[in-house]
């Protein structure tokens, strides 16, 4: 966000509620007029709305809250998309912890409230535009901080108005739940008066720091593409006395959502692009270099909200916890998240089964050799390597060594899988040599040289610090960063929470279900091929062939790949009511390189995780339990079914 100097105001603006309505102020009280007098009181006020926003961005963890510090068991741990020595199951969000969600929104809500009753009053200090720029970013907030509790607990009490005791009685503070629908509505009202009052550019960030016009378009087409998937694909209801579905939204209702999302994307078209600086048609190498620097690149076009980081005063700690091991900064951390073979089973370009899975064994059942790890991923798509580590890639300049073991086992022949199909077993400790920690002993192969059991960067079999599951992760890591600098709490890359990227997975999605649904109006099923296509193209990945070849799933699987590690993919799996299936009884798979000794070769197992870690997801987290503390405090706010 834009840096302001006004810590003064920062500090003492929370403190007016206690001395609003007294006769005579406290000389030491900042007052109204001290704030919404001046453009500088405008903007302080504004920098807090910002940094309060329920953004799930780097310092958020699912099991500790947002704006966390330290982050274990990242938000992918928990998608499928990665695994973590952190955890071991499926978890519900723990919204109660350090940024208590539903208070927290609603102390943002009575801000956003506040300062668009009182701007007004002050009016006459300002040019209109400027008021109307500031009150519109007040409403995108509004609606923003709304969304956030919406797609946690369905229906909120809507509150669109400062509450003030004793100015109104007790019962009258005790606003109850409002529908589901009523509430994705207001969301939908906050983003259009957002939309209505804001400019196509914003005269005090053009950094995609504040709103815009088409910043809450964006946003809309999101959060309107999540309230069609609840209408459509949501099976848990809840009613109040007054029959108000508190819980779902009714069917008939799904198409008009989706119509406001894709409406919403189309008008975001025009006033951002996909990041290509460095995309080349037929270049594998400039197009993975395109998608690493699109994520540290400020000027990137492609940028369409984001939250900026500044060392010392605002910091992270994303590298510290997620180098590879070989890479460690001072802090001793690493390789917190370790992409899944089911997340990369996704991609382009790699051996595949007919089944779709990776393809390790030749047509006589043994392992397939290759002369360096990289070989089986040499024609992938360019987007994989930019997303995930593969084992022997570079990055800092070192080929980074992730393997299992070495085999000293005989080859001639060829050689045989290490376990039977779908095994869950430890792998044999025979023919086997690896280690338990980083401090290996080298092994002395055939030809004389030593090698690591287990290759700078794992797998260590009782190692907390290295990967788990073959692969490591890619996206937003700083390859500039000197590792003496990687450090928790000292990171400050920016925070895309927006991006045109997935106003165009938006787009298509939207499309794609309102072409399903039979819905005249437009090509929706052209609409939503080309939007794919473009995402396609430019992550170095096959075009679809023909618009009949694409299904919803076809759309889910590239929204997945592209958003992956970004904290979406949690809430898409949420809103298509799909985590239950496929986190049911679950292990998730992993891919085991290992150095044949004899051969001279590597080959890769794969396998379910060797911790043998179940995932079962609870159906009823699909709304989440409201705070006990909130219900004693309101005898109208009832709890979500299951709790």
């Amino acid at each position: 966000m834009k840096k302001y100097s006004y810590i003064f105001l920062l500090i003492i603006i929370t403190s007016w509620s206690a001395c609003r309505n007294l006769d005579i102020a406290p000389k030491n009280i900042i007052q109204d007029a001290d704030v919404f007098s001046t453009p500088e009181g405008i903007q302080a006020y504004m920098a807090r709305l910002y940094s309060e926003l329920p953004i799930e961005d780097f310092r958020y963890s699912p099991a500790r809250g947002l704006n966390f510090f330290w982050i274990i068991s990242p938000m992918s741990a928990i998608t499928g998309e990665a695994l973590s020595r952190d955890q071991t199951s499926a978890m519900q969000e723990n919204s109660g912890v350090n940024w208590p969600v539903w208070s927290g929104c609603y102390g943002v809500i009575r801000d956003c409230n506040y300062f668009i009753e009182t701007l007004p009053k002050y009016s006459k200090d300002f040019t209109s535009a400027q008021v109307n720029d500031w009150t519109g970013e007040a409403y995108f907030i509004r609606g923003m901080t709304y969304f956030a509790l919406v797609k946690r607990f369905g229906g909120v009490p809507l509150v669109n108005s400062v509450l003030n005791y004793p100015g109104e009685t007790i019962d009258q503070l005790k606003i109850p739940r409002a529908s589901e629908k009523a509430t994705w509505d207001q969301v939908k009202s906050d983003f259009d008066s957002a939309m209505n009052l804001l400019p196509d550019v914003n005269p005090d960030a053009n950094d995609g720091s504040r709103a815009n016009k088409y910043v809450a378009a964006a946003f809309e087409s999101r959060a309107m593409l999540y309230a069609g998937s609840i209408a459509k694909y949501n099976t848990i209801t809840l009613f109040d006395s007054k029959n108000n579905e508190i819980c779902g939204i009714p069917a008939a209702d799904a198409n008009a959502y989706f119509l406001a999302g894709y409406n919403a994307a189309k008008m975001v078209e025009g006033h951002y692009s996909l990041y290509t600086k460095e995309w080349i048609a037929n270049n594998p190498q400039a197009q993975y270099q395109n998608f690493v620097d699109l994520f540290l690149d400020p000027g990137s076009p492609e940028n369409i909200f984001v939250r900026e980081y500044q060392y010392p005063n605002s910091v992270h700690g994303y590298d510290a916890y997620n180098v590879p091991r070989q890479l460690a900064g001072p802090n001793g951390y690493s390789a917190e998240i370790n992409p899944t073979l089911n997340f990369v089973d996704m991609f382009d370009g790699i051996p595949k089964n007919p089944d779709g899975t990776i393809k390790t064994l030749d047509a006589s059942g043994h392992y397939i050799l290759y002369k360096n790890t990289m070989d089986m991923f040499s024609n992938a798509e360019p987007r994989l390597r930019a997303t995930v580590i593969l084992p022997g890639d570079a990055f800092k300049g070192q080929s980074i060594g992730i393997w299992r073991g070495i085999y000293t086992g005989p080859v001639a022949g060829g050689i045989s899988p290490l376990l039977p199909p779908g095994s869950k077993s430890q792998y044999p400790t025979t023919d086997i040599v690896e280690s338990a920690t980083a401090d290996q002993t080298p092994y002395t192969l055939p030809d004389g040289s030593l090698m690591n059991p287990a290759g700078p960067s794992g797998i260590f079999t009782g190692d907390q610090t290295c990967a788990i599951s073959g692969f490591s992760i890619r996206k937003y890591l700083d390859p500039n960063l000197p590792t003496s600098q990687v450090l928790e709490n000292h990171e400050s890359q920016t925070w895309i929470e927006m991006r045109y990227a997935e106003v165009l997975l938006n787009r298509a999605e939207a499309a794609f279900e309102l072409y399903l649904a039979g819905q005249s109006g437009a090509d929706y099923l052209n609409d939503a091929f080309n939007d794919i296509n473009q995402i396609r193209l430019r992550a170095g990945a096959a075009l679809l062939a023909s618009p009949g070849s694409m299904t919803i799933d076809t759309i889910r699987i590239e929204r997945r790949k592209e958003l992956a590690f970004e904290n979406k993919t949690w809430w898409d799996l949420r809103r298509w009511r799909v985590l239950d299936k496929e986190q049911n009884g679950t292990i998730y798979k992993v891919l085991m390189p290992f150095y044949a000794a004899q051969a001279g070769e590597y080959f890769f197992d794969a396998r379910t995780d060797e911790r043998n870690d179940v995932y079962t997801f609870d159906p009823r987290w699909y709304y989440e339990q409201i705070p006990q503390d909130v219900i004693s405090k309101n005898s109208n706010i009832f709890q979500n079914p299951g709790y």
